[in-house]
């Protein structure tokens, strides 16, 4: 009797990347190509009908982020398996992607036969983490995080505003910015707002 395929459905708002994972999976005995879509919204839609093995998922799409696609889909599918394949490869979009129950990451560029492995990793029921993915993590492991008012002072100083106009939208005062920027400063490890706003957006702790 022939093996049952893998049933894999992916999620990319690059149609030139779906016709690549599509030409992957057609020459894999054991896995087909369910469905392909290039928003959230579709995804999020399509899923219920198709319900694959494993849903393929950028965290990046035109109208809504990957985290938000696997949270509207867990909340329905809580065994839904999750392969994130994206471009993004700072250790916060990593985690937090693990967090929301994401059962593998790959990052774009990796070779064919690493995705091909991951995918019959998370249909089996096992995580799958590559050694750079891994690595990432743990570079920052120690790391403390920052607070939710120090995410949003850092989101305003990434916009070019100053203290005081931190303050007035963030309705502080103007002292209390300062200490919340003293602080993000000493967790990123950095000595300067701009190298902050540097290193929080290639970590991915920061998305503009």
């Amino acid at each position: 009797m022939n093996q049952k395929r893998i049933r894999v459905f992916c999620v990319d708002d690059h149609p030139i990347v779906r016709d690549g994972l599509a030409g992957i999976l057609l020459l894999q005995a054991d896995m087909e190509l369910v469905g392909e879509v290039g928003s959230g919204q579709d995804a999020i839609e399509l899923y219920s009908a198709l319900q694959p093995d494993v849903l393929l998922l950028d965290l990046r799409l035109r109208d809504m982020s990957g985290y938000e696609v696997m949270e509207k889909i867990f909340t329905t599918f809580p065994k839904a398996r999750v392969l994130i394949l994206t471009s993004l490869e700072g250790d916060a979009d990593i985690e937090r992607a693990l967090a929301l129950g994401a059962s593998g990451y790959v990052v774009k560029g990796t070779g064919r036969d690493e995705l091909v492995r991951a995918i019959r990793s998370v249909h089996a029921g096992k995580k799958h983490i590559p050694a750079e993915v891994a690595q990432r993590l743990a570079e920052h492991l120690a790391s403390e995080k920052l607070s939710p008012r120090e995410l949003e002072v850092l989101t305003l100083m990434a916009r070019g505003k100053r203290n005081k106009e931190i303050g007035a939208e963030l309705s502080i005062a103007e002292d209390t910015v300062k200490m919340h920027v003293k602080n993000i400063l000493a967790k990123l490890e950095v000595n300067d707002r701009t190298e902050a706003v540097t290193i929080a957006m290639r970590r991915g702790i920061l998305h503009l």
